[in-house]
C-alpha cells in the first residue's frame, strides 16, 4: 500500500462567541509568526466543524514548529489540526491532532 503525501495542514482554531476575539488573536499571532494565511472567521458551524472555526494552512517543513509554538499559546482554545492528502474522510478522522478536548466532526459531508 502507497502511503499518502502530505499537501500541507489544516490548523481549525475551535470558537465560541465569547472566544472570539481571543481566536482572532492567536490567529494573528500565527500569521505573524509563522507567515501562514489565516481565513475567515466563521461564527455559526461550517462543513465538518461543529461550531465557529478558523483555517490556519500550514506547510508540512513548517508543522512542526508551528505544533510545538500552539501547544504553548492556544490560550485554552481548542485546535482541530489535520493533514491535507486528497482523501477528505481520513483526513479528518485518521490523520488528526487534537490540541485540547476533541469534539465531534459531522462526517455525514463526506458521505
Amino acid at each position: 500500500m502507497t502511503e499518502p503525501s502530505i499537501r500541507d495542514f489544516h490548523a481549525h482554531i475551535y470558537f465560541d462567541a465569547t472566544e472570539v476575539d481571543r481566536a482572532r488573536a492567536l490567529g494573528e499571532a500565527a500569521r505573524e509568526r509563522f507567515g501562514v494565511p489565516v481565513g475567515h472567521f466563521h461564527l455559526e458551524p461550517v462543513g465538518p466543524h461543529p461550531r465557529g472555526s478558523c483555517q490556519i494552512t500550514i506547510a508540512p517543513g513548517q508543522f512542526g514548529d508551528f505544533a510545538q509554538w500552539m501547544t504553548l499559546n492556544r490560550k485554552a482554545l481548542t485546535i482541530f489540526a489535520h493533514a491535507t492528502t486528497g482523501d477528505d474522510r481520513a483526513d479528518h478522522t485518521e490523520h488528526v491532532i487534537w490540541f485540547g478536548p476533541s469534539e465531534p466532526l459531522n462526517l455525514s459531508i463526506f458521505d
